[in-house]
C-alpha cells in the first residue's frame, strides 16, 4: 500500500460533510483529553487527599497508579468500541464513547475524600478511572480512522491530525485551567475544593462534543469483518503488532514531556505549581503550531521520514533534554520540553495517518484500538508511576 496517499475504504464527502467530520472528531477529542489530563495534573493534591500516607512520595505514587489502571484498561476498551465501529458505525462508537467519559469525570469531581468516606474513596476513584480508560480505548482511535477515511486523495495526514490536534488541545485546555485554578487560589482553597472545578467543567465541554457528533449522517462500514476480535487477533495479527510497537516510543516521549514533566517540575525542581503548568501550557501551544506543518510534510514526502527523524530526537536526545528539565532557571526547562515538542510534532505528522493506513479496512477500528491501546495502557500509562518510583528509589 501506498501509505502516503492510501485510498482503501476512503470515503467520497461533499466539502461541507468534511468541515463537520473534522470538527465531531476535533471536539470529542478535546472533551476526552482535557478530562483524562486533568488528573494526571493535580496528581499530587489527588494523592494527598485519595491516598493519605506520611511519605508525600508514597502518596503521588499511588495516585500515579490510579492513572496507570484508566490506561491499563484501554485495550479492553478498544475492543469494545471498535467492534461497534466495525459492526454498527464510526459514529456510534465516538457517541458512546463521549458520553462513557463524561459521567465518571463528573463523579470525581464530586467525590468525597479518605478523610470523608475512608478506603471507600480511593477504590470508588480507581473504578471511575478505569471507566475513563474504557471510553478513551474507544475514542481516540474511531475519530483517527473517521478522519482518514473521509479525507480528500492525498490529504489524510492533514486530515487525520485534527484528531491528534483536538487531544493534544483537550490536554492543554486541561493544563491551561489548571495553571489558572493554581495562579487565583491560594494551595488551602486548591485542596480544599478547587481541584474539583476542571472535572465539573468538563461536562460542559462533553455536552457540546455529543451534539456535534448527533449531527454527523454516516454509513454503515463496508467490507468489515463479521468477527472482527477474531480476525484482529488471527488473519490481521502482524498488521497488529507493527502499530502497536510503531506507537511505544511516541507515547512515553509524549507523557513524559507533557504529564508527568509538570510532577517532575513541581516536586523535583521545587517550582510552584503555576510555574509548571505554565511551561507545559506554552510548550503544548508550540506543538499545536508545528503538528499541522509535521502533517503536510507527511502527505508530500511520506510518513517514515518524519517519524524517524522525531525517533532519532528521543534516542538520543532524551537524557540531554531531561538534563535541562532538571533546572531551577524557567529558560533552561523550557528549551528542554522544546527538544521533546520537536520529537513528538515530527513522530505526529507520520504517525497520526499511518496508524490507520497499517490496519487492514476490514478491521480497522477493531484492529487500531487494541494495538494503539495496547502500547497507550502498558507503555505510556505507566510512564508517570515508572518515573515516580525510579526518583523515590
Amino acid at each position: 500500500m501506498d501509505y502516503t496517499s492510501g485510498t482503501d475504504a476512503t470515503q467520497s464527502v461533499n466539502a461541507d460533510t468534511r468541515r463537520k467530520v473534522i470538527l465531531a472528531g476535533l471536539v470529542g477529542n478535546v472533551m476526552e483529553w482535557f478530562d483524562f489530563a486533568v488528573y494526571g495534573y493535580f496528581a499530587s493534591i489527588i494523592g494527598t487527599l485519595f491516598f493519605p500516607s506520611e511519605n508525600p512520595a508514597i502518596s503521588l505514587i499511588a495516585a500515579f497508579g490510579a492513572f496507570a489502571a484508566g490506561f491499563l484498561v484501554r485495550p479492553l476498551g478498544g475492543l469494545l468500541f471498535g467492534r461497534i465501529g466495525d459492526l454498527v458505525s464510526r459514529k456510534r462508537a465516538m457517541m458512546l464513547s463521549v458520553m462513557a467519559m463524561a459521567v465518571p469525570t463528573v463523579l470525581i469531581g464530586l467525590l468525597p475524600t479518605y478523610q470523608t468516606i475512608g478506603i471507600a474513596a480511593p477504590i470508588l476513584i480507581v473504578l471511575l478511572r478505569i471507566i475513563q480508560g474504557l471510553s478513551v480505548g474507544g475514542e481516540y482511535t474511531s475519530s483517527l480512522i473517521f478522519l482518514a477515511e473521509h479525507a480528500k486523495p492525498g490529504h489524510r495526514a492533514r486530515t487525520a491530525f485534527w484528531g491528534m490536534w483536538g487531544a493534544t488541545s483537550g490536554i492543554l485546555l486541561g493544563s491551561a485551567i489548571g495553571a489558572l485554578i493554581s495562579g487565583v487560589l491560594t494551595e488551602e482553597q486548591l485542596l480544599n475544593w478547587g481541584w474539583r472545578i476542571p472535572f465539573l467543567f468538563g461536562s460542559l465541554v462533553a455536552l457540546v462534543g455529543y451534539l456535534i457528533r448527533r449531527g454527523i449522517h454516516t454509513t454503515t462500514p463496508v467490507g468489515a469483518s463479521e468477527t472482527p476480535i477474531k480476525d484482529t487477533f488471527g488473519r490481521y495479527r502482524w498488521d497488529v503488532l507493527k502499530v502497536a510497537l510503531l506507537n511505544v516510543g511516541f507515547g512515553v516521549g509524549f507523557y513524559a514531556a507533557f504529564v508527568y514533566a509538570v510532577t517532575y517540575i513541581k516536586t523535583i525542581d521545587k517550582l510552584p505549581e503555576s510555574v509548571a503548568l505554565d511551561l507545559n501550557t506554552v510548550s503544548m501551544v508550540l506543538l499545536l503550531c508545528l503538528v499541522p506543518v509535521a502533517a503536510w510534510l507527511s502527505d508530500h514526502i511520506g510518513r517514515k521520514p518524519l517519524i524517524i527523524m522525531g525517533s532519532a530526537i528521543l534516542t538520543f536526545g532524551a537524557i540531554p533534554l531531561f538534563h535541562l528539565l532538571h533546572s531551577t532557571d524557567t529558560l533552561t526547562i523550557f528549551m528542554g520540553e522544546f527538544g521533546f515538542v520537536l520529537a513528538i510534532a515530527l513522530m505526529s505528522g507520520g504517525i497520526v495517518a499511518a496508524n490507520v493506513e497499517l490496519i487492514p479496512s476490514a478491521v480497522r477500528c477493531t484492529g487500531l484500538a487494541f494495538s494503539y491501546n495496547t502500547s497507550i495502557g502498558f507503555f505510556f500509562g505507566t510512564s508517570p508511576l515508572v518515573s515516580a518510583w525510579l526518583i523515590n528509589s
